[in-house]
This record gives C-alpha cells, structure tokens and sequence, in this order.
C-alpha cells in the first residue's frame, strides 16, 4: 500500500484583499464601514421578521409595531458609531485623544470599542421605548437577537483590515499579517467572527423561534449579553492585546476581558429576572 503524504503549511498566506472597495478621488468606500452598513440594516429587516411573527410573542401580540422599528433605524446607527467611538477613546487611547482631540472624531481612521457600541445602543433603546410606551426589555431582546450578524460581519472586516490579528502561533492555520511581524499569528478576528457572530446567532435564533423566549421580556437579551461576553473572553486568550495598554495583568489579562466579565454577570441576571418575572403568580 502506498502512502501519500500531504505536507500542510506552516502558515497561510494572508489573503490579498484590498481594504478599500472603491475610491473616486478623496472619498472612499472601505469594507469596515461598509460592515457597519450591512449590520444595521440585516438588523432591521429582522427585527421586522420578529415582530411580524405575532406567535412568538406573549398572547400573540408583538409589543411594537413595524413604524417603530423603521423610525429606531436612525437612533441605532446613531448609538452604535457615537457609542462605539466614545467607548473606544475612554476605554483603549484616552491619553492619546486628550492631546489630540480633534481626532476624536476620525472614525474613518479606525477605533471603535463594541461594548461602547453597546452602551450606546442601550440608552438609544431605553430612550426610544419611554418615548414610544414600549417595554424597553422586549425593544432590548428585539435588537439583541439581530446583533450577531453584524458582529460577525465587522469581525471580518478587521480581518481583511489586518488589524486585531492573534498572539503568535505554531499552528498550521497561523497566519503571517502584513503588518503583524513575521511570526505567524491566530486569525482571532475570524474565531470571534465565528463565536460572537455565528454560533451566538444561531443560540439566539433557537431561543426566539424553538423555546418562544421572546415571551419573557428581557431573557433573549440576557442571553446575548451573556454568550458575547463568554465568547469575547475565550477569544481574548487568543487575541493579541491593544499595545498601548498590552495586558493588564499576569501577562494574560486584557482590557477585553475586564470589559466583558460584568456583561456575563447582567446578561445572567437578566435571563434569571425574566424568568422571575413571567412565572405565574400563585392565587
């Protein structure tokens, strides 16, 4: 019998992928904004999904109406990039953006921190609900089931950018970044564009349409909070550190981490709260 063996590489090549789409002349459309993009609006249309499926919710009466979601479109993407922004200077660079404040505002320069993107969304969704008489724990649990798409979205947007590349690697799936160094590193944007994207989307989705948990305001929101924090604090080990903080302590523990730790904890709060909360009362 003859043996063939296959010798795998001992590293893969990075991808040659132009981070610009397209430019005419200054302005150019690049693949990250173009994430973002993407993101909001599948979070749209599904949400719109959601709430014209009157059978997964409780008494089989969704707890807004389409109008409100199309009018939330532009209180999302505003909370989602100012957020984003604002969380990424006080979180990762504010020395740097203290002394340059102008800069603050060049996004298109990169530097956008999802659990600021987060917080934004929250207040936007808390706002809006009070305004419009909506629950805000069902407005909360109807963008969080939509979230994952656009995380795995940008996730890879970060990867055809070659930025937030992994800690080296004698992996045979590392790979060389153009401006990681030679040593070859894990694709992190790629597992967090699988845990944080993919797999929370597809929890999220058996929730909502299998187990009917939109029924109880406030648990699929909980659950997303709860499986972005697990993933993104798995995904950390594997994810080089940003260098002007480098790790926090121990030579392990990231910003990324300390960030994430108190998400597990709310997002489990909020599952057990609703769970509470939606449990018959005794007569």
């Amino acid at each position: 019998m003859i043996h063939f063996l296959i010798a795998l590489p001992a590293v893969i090549p990075f991808p040659d992928i132009n981070p610009i789409i397209v430019q005419v002349g200054p302005l150019a459309i690049h693949w990250y904004g173009l994430g973002y993009v993407v993101g909001i609006l599948f979070a749209w249309w599904y949400s719109r999904r959601l709430v014209s499926t009157p059978g997964l919710w409780a008494g089989q009466t969704p707890p807004m109406k389409l109008i409100d979601l199309d009018d939330f479109l532009v209180w999302a993407a505003v909370g989602v990039v100012v957020g984003g922004r604002i969380g990424y200077v006080l979180f990762y660079d504010l020395p740097l953006y203290a002394a340059h404040p102008l800069d603050i505002v060049a996004v298109w320069q990169g530097g956008m921190s999802f659990h600021g993107g987060m917080l934004g969304t929250v207040v936007a969704m808390v706002l809006f609900s009070w305004r419009r008489g909506i629950n805000p724990w069902s407005m909360i649990d109807t963008i969080a089931a939509t979230a994952p798409f656009g995380l795995g979205i940008v996730r890879i947007c970060n990867f055809i950018n070659s930025e937030l590349w992994g800690r080296p690697t004698d992996m045979p799936w590392g790979i060389v970044f153009p401006n990681g160094g030679p040593q070859p590193r894990h694709p992190s944007q790629l597992y967090e564009a699988a845990l944080e994207g993919l797999v929370l989307f597809i929890v999220l989705r058996l929730l909502t349409h299998r187990f009917l948990k939109l029924r109880k305001p406030g648990f699929v929101g909980g659950a997303f909070i709860t499986g972005y924090g697990l993933a993104r604090i798995f995904a950390e080990f594997f994810r080089e550190p940003d260098p002007q903080l480098g790790y926090l302590f121990g030579g392990w523990l990231t910003m990324g981490m300390i960030l994430s730790s108190p998400m597990v904890v709310i997002g489990i709060w909020a599952m057990v709260r609703a769970k509470k909360a939606s449990a018959p009362q005794a007569s």
